[in-house]
């Protein structure tokens, strides 16, 4: 028998990179509110616990420097907490009142009962994470009036 070659067994290939290579990432078309008028910068954004804990500031400080970006956002002053006036009731349900009441609001959560109840809401885009990214639902057809300003 004889010896088997050494070298590569395929050939190396120049890469090059055409100007189809470069893509500008997609943005959705559900980020241009201009559908509902009472959307408008700044966006008001309720965050749903499963989202983001505010309570975790103490983990987050056990973690170190690694998570310190992460620290400093839920720090941050300009995040304004909205108190509930009612006592006993599920942050779902006062989420679902609130936004109801007021429909200048996005709502970001990652809980499946919670967006099934709020897409019976015309007028409110729901904000969620997939695929560790940002997504924004469009809101439904029907709310292309707008609703109201507040």
């Amino acid at each position: 028998m004889g010896r088997a070659k050494k070298g590569p067994k395929f050939a190396a290939v120049k890469k090059m990179i055409s100007k189809k290579a470069i893509k500008q990432p997609q943005v959705s078309s559900a980020l241009y509110f201009s559908h509902n008028t009472a959307l408008g910068p700044p966006y008001r954004v309720l965050v749903d616990t499963n989202f983001i804990n505010f309570s975790i500031q103490n983990k987050l400080e056990k973690l170190g420097q690694k998570y310190r970006v992460a620290l400093r956002i839920a720090k941050d002053p300009r995040f304004e907490r909205l108190p509930c006036i009612h006592k006993g009731t599920y942050a779902d349900d006062c989420i679902v009142d609130r936004v109801t009441q007021h429909k200048c609001y996005i709502v970001a959560t990652c809980d499946r009962d919670l967006k099934r109840r709020i897409r019976k809401i015309p007028g409110v885009p729901i904000m969620y994470i997939t695929q560790h990214k940002y997504s924004i639902e469009r809101m439904p057809e029907a709310t292309i009036g707008g609703a109201p300003r507040f």
